[in-house]
């Protein structure tokens, strides 16, 4: 029998994904930040690996957020509104990305500049590609979050694309590998845009920080 405050907790993230979601504003530079006044979850990830997809999957909307297969597509912070509860942040990837080098570096100055100052960034959603598990891009990244005191959660992807014993044996690598790290979420969440995985624990997670 699942317990009731379970329940209660996916429940609370249903509601929240079911509520008014639209598209804010696209952010080229700290200035055009809209104001710091509800909560923020952000998004970061390699490029490529499945941030625009993992946002539709979450709010059920096919196009909220522009999927491509290209990487480096997303070259400013995307900001999408829930109402007045809460701000999903679809952040640029890092990484290998087909764009010049001095766009790269603005847009990842950009990034940090936002992870570091944001006084309503309550967690960032940090993705990592399921079939492939932490890369050295990807620790270099927590050791900035780390670094600056933001707390991180590690969700997997595109858990549909290996076998159920590889994505738990990489979620528990994964686990063990941000054990220590002091601004670590302990709950590591394998997800799949295409099946659905994960994705209602996901919710209530974020739910939770509304």
């Amino acid at each position: 029998m699942i317990p009731q405050e379970h329940e209660n907790w996916i429940e609370a993230g249903r509601l929240l994904f079911a509520g008014p979601i639209e598209f804010e504003r696209g952010v080229p530079s700290m200035e055009f930040l809209p104001d710091a006044n509800v909560p923020e979850v952000a998004f970061a990830g390699r490029s490529n690996v499945g941030k625009s997809s993992l946002i539709n999957a979450l709010t059920g909307r096919s196009k909220l957020a522009r999927a491509s297969t290209e990487p480096g597509r997303t070259r400013e912070l995307n900001f999408f509104r829930m109402g007045d509860r809460l701000r999903l942040v679809d952040l640029p990837g890092y990484g290998y990305a087909k764009a010049p080098k001095a766009e790269i570096g603005r847009w990842t100055a950009l990034t940090r500049d936002y992870l570091r100052g944001r006084p309503t960034l309550k967690r960032v959603i940090l993705l990592i590609d399921g079939r492939h598990g932490l890369k050295p891009d990807d620790k270099d990244v927590m050791d900035a979050l780390d670094k600056a005191a933001v707390t991180y959660q590690l969700v997997l992807t595109k858990a549909d694309k290996v076998k159920p014993t590889e994505i738990a044996a990489t979620a528990d690598a994964t686990r063990k590998a941000v054990a220590t790290r002091p601004a670590a979420h302990p709950e590591i969440i394998a997800t799949s845009s295409e099946t659905g995985l994960g994705i209602e624990l996901l919710r209530a997670e974020i739910a939770a920080l509304a």
